[in-house]
């Protein structure tokens, strides 16, 4: 691991390989360390960059609000510090919300995309009042009780079941972030603008990527967006919930092959 002063944060960051550069984006409430199998994967071939947002892993948490503009101009500011003019876009969840702002901002420096798990939409009433409700509860609980609350939300039914490795894999990258990340994280969730007329928009070639068993942004999600950008490819992983790489990372893996080798 290493850290680079950026904007008003330390940003840590794993870079390993060389060749045309892959960044990952992590979900929320994990870490950079959800996509250890992809680097360990990818690096032989390519330039593999992941990082922890700010206030989640080793990550400092800023002064500055944790807005999904502020995630993605910290991205940029990673990219030009590590001297990457374009690269592909690896987001899941509130990594895919980013990879929006991103692209919505430096469309020219996005090669590819690959969006899993996550949608174009922005949050209904409900789920800006259910965010609002885990932005108290972290506050005031601390970070075991949204642990327990996110953990049977992020994994699908068979690997709840069947993978207990993968459960407490999860659950450390959770205790590893911090009250006030997860807060911040959660308010700039909530307050995203809806990106689905920026779907037509998407001209680089794109992979859509989403678990059959995933409980927060179903596969009928993933068909949209697939539906709405031009140069787009979907992909359904069995047997896998919100984290599709991290719970059937051969499947997850494969796929992202298949887009990467047309880039």
């Amino acid at each position: 691991m290493k850290k680079l002063k950026l904007n008003d944060v330390e940003l840590a960051y794993r870079e390993e390989g060389s060749g045309q550069p892959i960044i990952f984006l992590h979900a929320f409430p994990l870490n950079r360390t959800m996509w250890d199998d992809q680097v360990a994967t990818f690096s032989s071939t390519h330039r593999v960059i992941t990082f922890d947002w700010r206030g989640f892993g080793a990550s400092s948490l800023g002064v500055t609000g944790s807005s999904l503009t502020v995630f993605a101009d910290d991205l940029a500011e990673l990219l030009n510090l590590l001297e990457i003019k374009r690269a592909i876009l690896c987001g899941l969840s509130m990594g895919g919300y980013v990879a929006f702002a991103f692209y919505r901002k430096y469309a020219d420096r996005v090669s590819a995309m690959i969006l899993c798990d996550t949608r174009a939409t922005a949050d209904t009433e409900e789920g800006i009042k259910a965010r609002f409700e885990m932005v108290n509860m972290v506050r005031q609980q601390g970070i075991p009780a949204i642990t327990e609350k996110m953990v049977p939300r992020l994994l699908g039914e068979t690997t709840l079941q069947t993978k207990p490795q993968i459960i407490e894999k999860v659950k450390q990258m959770i205790q590893a972030a911090q009250p006030e990340g997860i807060a911040r994280a959660l308010i700039g969730m909530a307050q995203r603008p809806d990106s689905t007329e920026l779907l037509s928009k998407i001209t680089c070639p794109t992979l859509v990527v989403v678990g059959n068993e995933d409980k927060l942004t179903p596969p009928s999600d993933a068909q949209t967006m697939n539906s709405a950008i031009g140069l787009s490819q979907l992909r359904i992983v069995n047997n896998a919930g919100h984290l599709p790489n991290l719970e059937e990372p051969l499947a997850f893996n494969r796929a992202i092959h298949e887009l990467i080798n047309l880039v």
